[in-house]
């Protein structure tokens, strides 16, 4: 609520027929009235200052509170080396092999510049574009692509110098836990960091610096 202040102006009586003293008095009712006005709104604005302060310090500690959001940049290692082994096994006339491998490839190669992970405040999301939106229901198991840090019970790195699967283990979806596994399409160290600081330590160490 805004805390503007209406005043109206005084009417005063004066004496008009009077002549002496007449335009002193007016002069003195004027002034003090108009100081009256000058102490009550002090005191509204010292008021409205007050609520206002309040309300941008309950802001800012929320704001202080919170941590920002990280997406971990995408890596093709993976698609690349599933592309590289199908053009030998090509060469060598495997097709048998080289199919199924290089269509994988491909998926995760479209995949790794479209598919994100958001880790805001609260959960962890999948997002889809880089205008981040949204990615649906999960078609394997329901729900929305979006979980709490809250309901990890644990998850884990495959393998953490080469991270290739990244899998947890959660009890939004049910409360017995839903385990999810994702191909690791972007940065592995960023994304051990972001799971280490939201959802807690791992068993497994970090991937090395490359």
């Amino acid at each position: 609520m805004g805390c503007t202040l209406f005043s109206s102006p005084r009417v005063f009586s004066s004496p008009i027929k009077e002549v002496d003293g007449s335009l002193r008095n007016l002069r003195s009712s004027y002034f003090g009235a108009h100081i009256v006005y000058n102490k009550s709104l002090l005191r509204r604005n010292m008021k409205c200052s007050s609520g206002s302060f309040s309300v941008v310090a309950s802001v800012l500690g929320k704001r202080v509170k919170g941590r920002e959001t990280v997406i971990p940049d995408p890596d093709y290692r993976i698609p690349i080396v599933l592309l590289g082994a199908t053009g030998g096994l090509a060469y060598t006339d495997n097709l048998l092999a080289a199919v199924p491998i290089g269509l994988l490839g491909l998926l995760l190669l479209v995949q790794a510049t479209r598919v994100k992970f958001v880790f805001d405040n609260e959960a962890l999301e999948v997002k889809i574009g880089d205008q981040l939106e949204d990615s649906g229901e999960n078609a394997f198991v329901g729900g929305k692509n979006r979980w709490k840090y809250s309901t990890f019970v644990n998850w884990e790195l495959w393998w953490p110098s080469f991270p290739i699967l990244v899998y947890f283990k959660e009890t939004q979806t049910k409360p017995e836990g839903q385990v999810h596994f994702f191909p690791v399409i972007f940065n592995g160290k960023q994304l051990y960091d972001v799971m280490v600081e939201r959802a807690g330590p791992s068993k497994t160490s970090g991937p090395k610096e490359s």
